[in-house]
């Protein structure tokens, strides 16, 4: 059901894959600098004057696509042993981060609650992006956000 739910959102989202769209994969190795490896890679992705199709990226698109890779990338190295697959792509008017790792367990978004002390990634991804979809592949999972390139909220 998740996949055909992906496919009805890429279907409606204008970040379904065009051939001129900006996209990179990167391999983290799962090790402690990973998370702000991965936070620099995303901004300096997003930032290169290619990236943009003609126009800058927001700062705050930016910003919470940062916010979103470190929160999925440390789930990622917290949960799964080994490396990370950090792909990033820029569409028409969405940004999509994917995170793979080697772990088949799905996460799941705990409900809200004040007194809890971290376990709030999820929570905060979910928040933050117009869409978020999760799949076990044959090895592994992968995480998936779409991010609006407007800057208004999510």
């Amino acid at each position: 059901m998740a996949d055909r739910l992906d496919e009805e959102y890429e279907g409606r989202c204008p970040g379904s894959q065009d051939a001129d769209e900006p996209e990179t994969t990167i391999a983290l190795s799962g090790d402690g600098g990973c998370i702000a490896e991965a936070r620099r890679l995303a901004a300096a992705f997003l930032t290169q004057d290619s990236t943009g199709h003609g126009r800058g990226i927001p700062e705050r698109v930016v910003d919470l696509t940062q916010l979103v890779v470190s929160e999925l990338v440390t789930n990622a190295r917290k949960y799964a042993p080994g490396p990370i697959l950090l792909r990033l792509r820029v569409a028409r008017s969405t940004v999509l981060v994917e995170v793979w790792d080697s772990d088949t367990v799905l996460p799941t978004a705990r409900a809200a609650d004040p007194e809890r002390v971290g376990q709030h990634g999820l929570e905060i991804v979910k928040a933050v992006a117009a869409h978020l979809s999760m799949r076990a592949e044959t090895v592994g999972k992968r995480i998936t956000a779409w991010l609006p390139l407007d800057s208004g909220p999510a």
